[in-house]
Order: structure tokens, then C-alpha cells, then sequence
């Protein structure tokens, strides 16, 4: 008898339980992304969303493998932070395939230094840091290459590296880290080459700091991305259309400055 009391009162605990979990709120979106200036933009948004009944959760990352596989797993919906050269690299990669939804601006990629002020004070043989994944790595290599530091293989080719390097008159010294601690090596190297994102957040000014950059021309839009299963969802589509917005395009300009631009 006892244990068919127990039996009965812990199949009705469950059945308690069972009826008070919260059911899935429909009406929720949630987004990964960088903190700058990913994450700022889409503040902004969050109060357009909710008057048109979608509450967009935010979820900020520091790195730039998780925000991506987080919404392969769908324990995120989208993410805001790519290019698409480094989607193409990601999905090769991984056997994925992540989905772009809408482009929404563009961070001119720039190379620093605290130790000179103009690219022609660099030293023979200076040290130079650049990202280790195959996009970022590659933007870097390009960058330098169209001002004549180094030559390239192929000048075209949106996954260079440092193998490609057919001429280095400088006799640079690569080293290739995570894109999140290229600001932190600023005391140790000649150069740094950082996303724009990871410059801002460490207090650097692309527009005025940076010995190279990018122009306005630069084929690296940030893209809103999610997966094939969802990227027609109506939620989805209200935050492609804020995103791409007048109110947001005005936001971008006011806010950055020249280091972000509205890609729409």
C-alpha cells in the first residue's frame, strides 16, 4: 500500500509540474551577436519589435564560433555578426547551412599599432598579428597587399593566407590569433589587424586610429543570418525589415561616425 501511495503521489507531482511549465512563447525571438556594435543596433530595434507583438532577446557572444552554433543546435533563432565569406568558410566546414536573411552594414577593417603613426614608420622585420580564422585571416592579408606590403598569390582569392604571401619586402612576422584578442596584442606587436567590432569595444577609433582601412567599397557586409527552417518565419521577417530601416540607417550614421555604414 505504501509504495502505491508513492507511486500515485509522485505521478501526480509530475502531473503538476507538467501542467505549470510555461508553454513556448511564440511571440519570442531570440538573436545571438557581438556586443558593438551588432548588439547596439539591435537595442534599438527591440521597442519597434514589441509594438509589432515580438519580443527580440538578445544574446551577446564574445567570440565568433558559438553564435553560429547555437543556431545550427536552434537553441538561438538567428545570429548578427557574419560576413559571408566567413558563412561560406563556416558551412564548408562544418556541413552546415546557415541561411543569410538580409545585409545590414559594414565595418571597415583597419590595421593599428601604439607604437607608430603612419604605415610607412614600420620597421623590417615588425611583427604583425592578424586573425587565424580563414576569412578574417584573408581580409587582413588583402588589406595589406592593396597597400603594397605584401603580394598575394591571388589578390582576388577571399581565402587567402599566409602561405599565399608571394612577396614580402618588409619581411613581416605574422602571428595568426583568435579575432577577439588582436586589441590585446596591441603592446606586443608592430600591427594589429582587427575587426572593426573588437576595435570599437576596445576603445579605438577605426576612422582616426587606424593606420589602414578599408574604404567604403568593401564587399564585407554583416549579414543577419539564420537557417533554412526559419528564415520565412513572420518574426523574422519584422526584424529584417527593422533592421534595414530608415530609423536604423540614421542610428548607424549618427552613432559610429564612419566606423559602421548602413549597407541598404
Amino acid at each position: 500500500m505504501k509504495l502505491l501511495l508513492a507511486t500515485l503521489a509522485a505521478t501526480l507531482a509530475l502531473l503538476l509540474v507538467g501542467c505549470s511549465a510555461p508553454k513556448e512563447d511564440k511571440n519570442t525571438l531570440t538573436v545571438a551577436a557581438t556586443a558593438v556594435p551588432h548588439a547596439e543596433i539591435l537595442k534599438q530595434i527591440q521597442p519597434i519589435l514589441a509594438k509589432e507583438g515580438v519580443n527580440l532577446q538578445i544574446k551577446v557572444f564574445a567570440d565568433y564560433v558559438q553564435p553560429n552554433t547555437q543556431v545550427v543546435e536552434k537553441n538561438i533563432d538567428l545570429n548578427y555578426f557574419q560576413t559571408k565569406p566567413y558563412l561560406d568558410a563556416f558551412n564548408r566546414e562544418h556541413g552546415t547551412n546557415l541561411t543569410i536573411i538580409t545585409g545590414v552594414h559594414i565595418e571597415p577593417f583597419g590595421a593599428y599599432s601604439k607604437k607608430y603613426k603612419s604605415i610607412d614608420q614600420l620597421p623590417d622585420g615588425a611583427s604583425v598579428s592578424i586573425p587565424n580564422d580563414p576569412s578574417n585571416g584573408s581580409r587582413a592579408l588583402l588589406l595589406l597587399a592593396r597597400h603594397g606590403l605584401i603580394t598575394l598569390k591571388d589578390p582576388s582569392n577571399e581565402l587567402s593566407t599566409v602561405k599565399d604571401i608571394t612577396a614580402n619586402p618588409k619581411h613581416l612576422q605574422f602571428r595568426e590569433l583568435e579575432a577577439a584578442m588582436l586589441p590585446r596584442t596591441l603592446d606586443e606587436v608592430d600591427l594589429a589587424l582587427i575587426n572593426t567590432n573588437y576595435a570599437l569595444a576596445a576603445g579605438l577609433n577605426p576612422t582616426r586610429d587606424a593606420l589602414l582601412i578599408e574604404d567604403k567599397n568593401s564587399p564585407y557586409v554583416n549579414y543577419l543570418v539564420g537557417r533554412p527552417d526559419n528564415q520565412n518565419d513572420p518574426r523574422v521577417q519584422k526584424l529584417a525589415k527593422a533592421l534595414t530601416s530608415p530609423e536604423i540607417k540614421a542610428f548607424i550614421e549618427q552613432k559610429y561616425h564612419g566606423a559602421v555604414l548602413p549597407a541598404f
